[in-house]
């Protein structure tokens, strides 16, 4: 077998890679998006299943108001003393001098849960991890910021000792172990004790083009003792700019039961826009930050390498002992929403689903009107990840507004100041109406205006379909299901980009979504209802 990257498509930035007897599991961030982290799990490697999230409660994840790119940085999954041990930070400031943030710990016997309440760690900063020393002591490892605007905000990497008995950390015990490179922007460590050393790997020069991870070793856990791998990075694509991965960096090691090695990292695959250069702009990331997977080799030295050169391959060796697993070809989904549960693919911003926001089961979903896409309190939205470059996406409305702060419909969606979609209104000159409008960088454009397509009286259901294809996209309806118009609005596909967010705003840390939404801002509540939803990929 073939691990093919990347091996989580779509949106699965930040991989905490563990192996548990002979099933491997990763962690994924998940930013604003609830349930938070996402866990698969594989027993060779190359095929992979999604499991339920752990933080699916808002006492484990309260994330109402956060800002877009908040919330889940970076969890860290590991297992010891017969259980899971989950460590992840919610970020409450994304831009400027602060990083509020709060790090929680939770614990599972079982991967599916139930996961313990969350116990406050402390706020130090993102991308903690917990290590297990093989002497039984724990310790937190974890990027430290510094808000000083006279300092680096990137103050290192720091340990700290944590107690089992009081599931606390003694700050007395904190000390700085590694500064990273001239690189900068030192952050994601992991810690690992191989043949009796300690290795760190920690992620540097931002989660962009430049992005690596770099490894440094040391005889013990004092301060400032761990020294950079020479010949680094360890792995980056930055001088790779032709390769087809890029920005290969943040993520953990691991060792298979016939004493392989591999390491799970996060990637993206830019795309560019014809008559643009492909080294710069590189190119648009609209997948977001997937997940790859690299062989790893040990040098006469005693250094890791990645097997074919640190620019990573896009084929790798499956382990010989892999056992295969079984999962879907691709990630299609149909949804009648017939269920008592959400189709686990289904995501929301900031906070579960509530009866404020709607119902689903029996052939419907009932989604109640309240803020419009751009609200990061509000929101009656459920959207799924794009997971490949070209498909079609569906669904059937029912809606009868009566004012056009009433809205609802099919939308792509980056974030607040990122979306576009295909809506049911109501304007002045024809009553219900389609309109198409977008949000770029946060400047909102209707299409239609006043030749908004006017629904019949007599038509109670339309259809609403998306058809991606990677560079742009388009919309179209339908009065009966079968016969579809396409509307004269194609859209450029790169404004949902991590890439092209980040010109504007710090928080792009994130990917395209597809979903179903229902806005009334006017405060009456207006319900739509929605008969399906079908995501097909055509690749």
């Amino acid at each position: 077998m073939k691990i093919k990257n990347p091996v989580l498509p779509g949106f699965n930035a930040d991989p905490s890679m563990i192996r548990v007897d002979d099933t491997y599991y990763i962690a994924n961030s998940t930013f604003e998006w609830f349930p938070g982290v996402r866990i698969h799990a594989s027993k060779d490697l190359v095929h992979w299943n999604l499991l339920p999230s752990p933080l699916s409660t808002t006492t484990l994840l309260d994330m109402k108001g956060n800002p877009a790119s908040g919330g889940i940085w970076a969890p860290d999954l590991s297992y010891a003393d017969n259980k899971f041990w989950l460590v992840y930070t919610d970020v409450k400031i994304t831009e400027g001098a602060f990083k509020d943030m709060t790090n929680y710990l939770t614990t599972s016997e079982n991967i599916l849960g139930p996961w313990s309440d969350p116990i406050k760690i402390n706020g130090v900063g993102f991308d903690s991890s917990l290590f297990h020393d093989d002497d039984g002591k724990k310790y937190l490892v974890q990027q430290t910021w510094d808000h000083r605007e006279y300092n680096h905000p990137f103050d290192g990497i720091t340990l700290t000792e944590f107690d089992t008995e009081t599931m606390k950390l003694d700050p007395k015990t904190a000390r700085t172990i590694y500064r990273g490179t001239s690189v900068g922007l030192v952050e994601g460590p992991h810690l690992y004790k191989i043949k009796g050393k300690y290795y760190l790997f920690a992620a540097q020069g931002g989660t962009v083009f430049t992005h690596e991870e770099v490894v440094a070793r040391s005889s013990s856990l004092d301060e400032n003792s761990f020294e950079t791998e020479p010949e680094g990075p360890f792995i980056t694509n930055f001088d790779t700019p032709d390769f087809y991965l890029q920005k290969q960096g943040h993520g953990a090691l691991v060792q298979t039961l016939s004493d392989e090695w591999y390491y799970a990292s996060l990637v993206s695959r830019p795309w560019n826009r014809k008559n643009e250069s492909a080294h710069d702009p590189r190119g648009w990331s609209t997948l977001g930050r997937e997940t790859s997977i690299q062989k790893v080799e040990w040098d006469e030295n005693g250094w890791p390498r990645v097997v074919g050169g640190h620019g990573g391959q896009v084929e790798v060796e499956a382990p010989i002992d892999a056992i295969e697993t079984k999962a879907p070809k691709n990630h299609s989904q149909h949804d009648e929403f017939n269920s008592d549960q959400l189709d686990i693919n289904w995501n929301t911003l900031r906070v579960p689903f509530t009866s404020k926001m709607g119902s689903y089961g029996q052939g419907k979903l009932d989604l109640v009107g309240q803020g419009s896409l751009a609200n990061p309190f509000e929101v009656s939205m459920i959207a799924r990840r794009w997971q490949a470059f070209n498909f079609d996406a569906e669904t059937q409305i029912h809606f009868d507004p009566y004012n056009y702060q009433q809205m609802a419909g099919l939308t792509n969606f980056y974030n607040d100041k990122h979306w576009s979609w295909i809506f049911v209104t109501w304007n002045e000159k024809n009553g219900r109406v389609i309109e198409v409008a977008e949000n770029n960088r946060g400047e909102y454009t209707s299409y239609l205006k006043n030749d908004a397509i006017k629904i019949p009286d007599d038509v109670e259901n339309v259809w609403f379909k998306t058809k991606v294809r990677k560079e742009t996209y388009t919309y179209e309806y339908s009065f009966d299901g079968i016969n579809w118009t396409t509307i004269d609005v194609e859209l450029d596909a790169a404004v949902l980009s991590d890439d092209y967010v980040l010109q504007t705003s710090g928080g792009f840390f994130t990917g395209a979504f597809v979903g179903l939404a229902a806005v009334d801002y006017s405060g009456y509540e207006e319900v739509a209802t929605f008969d399906h939803f079908d995501y097909n990929e055509l690749e």
